[in-house]
């Protein structure tokens, strides 16, 4: 470098490539210029040093994390609703990122269960509102979407008719249950997928994957819109009488049956209403534009509470879904094929889609999987732990006796019993059995018959009618 002139140590630290491993010339720079400046017949002050680069001294990994620690680790995701309802009291559980209200205590309610209970009564007596913004949202367009949904999902929607509604049930490619949800066709070629809040990203990642290497001569084009709209719950039964005090259209049987979708107007303002519910009720789901949802929520409440209903929170949620055996990611928790939840005939026989030639797998069809079921108390405790273990009477709680275990649970006020939702071996042969349930950790051991998991008008008649 210096016999060709490069005796400044900036132009000698790029002609030789000084400086560029791993420390950045940190440790050998002062040689390298020591060197220089014997070839220049300089003092190694008057030759200079390079400037190095930061950091030079080591810097604590909180820094690096720029506040991404505790609650700054990850967003906070807050729904449209979120400040009337920190306004009613509610306190918040986390969903995935979102922060949904856990219930909406009144006075003179000193436990959580008071208010739940109340809650759900609003839903099963009258009218209840609970914001469902948070279902993840992702509207495809094009003309093979129709074949891309029947490629994903388990059961066909390529025959969906606009202003329709199906639901539909998601595999991973080893066969085991993705996720589920309702998907709406609201034109000939533009339908609207719901997921569960917490897959959202995974639903939305795995469709990315699917179009590009299992797909990729499929027209079809897919975005989220999960933040475009706010999407309100509306069920019980006095839903309709509700419902058509806000909507400028005329709403009817007829016109809106069970699942059931079509644009509407809330005071001039582009909608949509689908006739879907997660509670067995006679029940709506109202979407807006989300810059209009605070203002839709409040009056939604407002008109429920006039009813003789109300808001409704996470908890009632949780209680009106296993009443009617509806399943959420704690049945669907990765671990169980379509066949476990006894949606076997909703995987397609006529058609491909990701995941079905994995379910014929021996081990996912052989004697002996555990199944879903629906459990009731049959012995002096009444509660039930979600995560204890199921043994036939009189067996020993070990490992080997294993039968299955509870996956949720709840008390019912409409039925003023303990419920719970479950896999047992074999469990759809086994209703009417009695079991016992023991929870090591919370010490609980007690008695359930096994039963059909639906406990609340099996015959859907509430929720169709």
């Amino acid at each position: 470098a210096a016999r060709e002139n490069m005796v400044s140590v900036e132009n000698m630290k790029r002609y030789t490539t000084q400086g560029m491993a791993t420390d950045q010339g940190k440790n050998s720079n002062v040689g390298a210029l020591a060197l220089l400046a014997d070839a220049t017949g300089r003092g190694i002050p008057e030759t200079g040093t390079t400037t190095f680069r930061p950091p030079y001294v080591p810097v604590a990994l909180s820094t690096l994390g720029a506040g991404a620690r505790g609650k700054g680790f990850a967003p906070e995701r807050k729904t449209t609703s979120h400040v009337a309802t920190e306004q009613m009291g509610a306190p918040f559980i986390e969903a995935g990122l979102w922060y949904r209200p856990s219930y909406f205590p009144r006075d003179g309610e000193t436990h959580w269960r008071q208010s739940c209970d109340r809650e759900v009564g609003y839903v099963r007596n009258a009218v209840g509102v609970c914001d469902v913004s948070t279902l993840g949202k992702i509207d495809l367009k094009g003309p093979d979407a129709g074949k891309f949904l029947d490629f994903v999902y388990s059961n066909t929607f390529s025959t969906l008719k606009p202003g329709k509604t199906r639901y539909g049930l998601m595999l991973r490619e080893d066969g085991f249950v993705m996720d589920d949800g309702t998907t709406a066709c609201l034109a000939e070629t533009h339908y609207l997928m719901t997921t569960t809040t917490a897959a959202a990203g995974q639903v939305m990642k795995h469709l990315d994957y699917v179009q590009q290497v299992h797909a990729r001569d499929m027209a079809v084009r897919f975005t989220s819109v999960t933040e475009h709209w706010a999407q309100f719950a509306v069920a019980g039964p006095k839903s309709h009488e509700l419902l058509s005090a806000v909507i400028d259209e005329p709403i009817t049987d007829e016109t809106f049956p069970f699942m059931a979708n079509g644009p509407v107007t809330v005071d001039g303002i582009a909608g949509r209403l689908f006739r879907i519910s997660f509670s067995g009720e006679h029940a709506y789901e109202i979407a807006i534009p989300a810059r209009y949802g605070d203002a839709l929520f409040r009056d939604l409440v407002a008109r429920a509470e006039a009813l003789g209903g109300g808001a409704y929170g996470m908890e009632a949620l949780n209680v009106l879904r296993i009443e009617k055996g509806f399943i959420t990611h704690s049945e669907i928790d990765g671990r169980v094929t379509a066949e476990d939840i006894g949606f076997g005939r909703m995987v397609g026989a006529q058609k491909d889609c990701i995941g079905k030639l994995a379910t014929t797998r021996p081990a996912l069809t052989e004697p002996g999987r555990q199944q879903l079921v629906g459990l009731k108390p049959a012995g002096a405790v009444k509660m039930m732990s979600p995560g204890a273990h199921l043994f036939t009477d009189g067996d020993d709680a070990i490992r080997e006796n294993d039968q299955g275990y509870i996956t949720s649970e709840g008390y019912s006020p409409t039925l003023n019993s303990n419920l719970a939702l479950g896999f047992l071996k074999d469990g759809r042969a086994r209703h009417g059995e009695i079991l016992q349930v023991i929870d090591h950790l919370r010490e609980v051991k007690t008695m359930v018959e096994v039963c059909d998991p639906v406990f609340f008008d099996p015959e859907g008649g509430r929720m169709r009618g």
